[in-house]
């Protein structure tokens, strides 16, 4: 009898999804969507073969293309799938009383980020009453853990094997942050954040903009998220920075109980 081949059908298959799923994250990072060339770029995929997938997400609705700026956007199917999984995951309700408390109190713009693998994603705002803001977080945007505050906050207290694994290839799970946040100044940062309860993110990100961070636990005192306040150099004064820290630790806590 002949020998039968191995079917590879299924690893094609999951291929494609993971390729999709790494657009549509790549498309999701920013409000204004992605050019096709950064796509290309961030994606380390070819050119046909991101333009044949960015065909087919926008003919399911999952994506648009922006005729004003030539960015691809998220679609309205992503909306709409996402309105239905947030009543799965109940952030807004856990998450809003404490980023409005902190926006108050501080007057710098409060904001939730969660753990989703190895990167952090904001997912919600509240803005202060201070008139001058930074841009640098949004919803949606992803940073690689141990960059900024919240990704800081996060790896701070995750198991020594787990920031080892992350630490030993750095500069590739760093990507782009990499130059700005080397290995030393990372460890140096999680060392500071387990000592204070909260990190600092120095204009590390962008010059001028600033943040801090504390991390929210879950039952098992495992860091499933980061509350954090970002805002101008002048705001995260060292003599400010105790009050501040303060403040989100008190959130951080208060939602790690819930």
């Amino acid at each position: 009898m002949p020998t039968q081949q191995p079917q590879t059908k299924p690893v094609q298959g999951a291929q494609v999804v993971g390729r999709v799923a790494a657009l549509l994250r790549l498309v999701g990072r920013k409000p204004e969507g992605m050019s096709i060339a950064g796509l290309v770029r961030e994606s380390g995929l070819t050119r046909p073969t991101v333009h044949r997938l960015l065909a087919s997400l926008a003919a399911e609705g999952l994506l648009d293309h922006d005729q004003r700026t030539g960015n691809w956007i998220l679609g309205p199917e992503i909306f709409l799938l996402g309105s239905v999984a947030a009543a799965r995951f109940p952030v807004e309700d856990l998450a809003r009383p404490s980023l409005r408390r902190l926006a108050e109190e501080s007057g710098e713009s409060a904001f939730y980020s969660i753990r989703r693998g190895h990167e952090t994603v904001c997912v919600l705002r509240e803005e202060g009453s201070f008139p001058v803001r930074s841009f640098v977080l949004h919803e949606g945007v992803r940073f690689p853990l141990g960059v900024a505050s919240a990704g800081t906050a996060i790896m701070a207290f995750l198991a020594d094997e787990e920031q080892e694994t992350i630490l030993s290839g750095w500069e590739r799970h760093a990507g782009d942050f990499a130059a700005g946040h080397t290995e030393r100044v990372v460890r140096r940062n999680l060392e500071q954040t387990r000592m204070a309860g909260y990190s600092v993110n120095p204009g590390l990100v962008l010059e001028g903009s600033w943040g801090m961070a504390a991390a929210v636990f879950d039952q098992l005192g495992r860091p499933i998220g980061a509350l954090s306040l970002t805002g101008i150099e002048p705001r995260f004064r060292p003599e400010r920075q105790e009050f501040l820290g303060k403040l989100l630790m008190e959130e951080a806590h208060r939602m790690s109980s819930a």
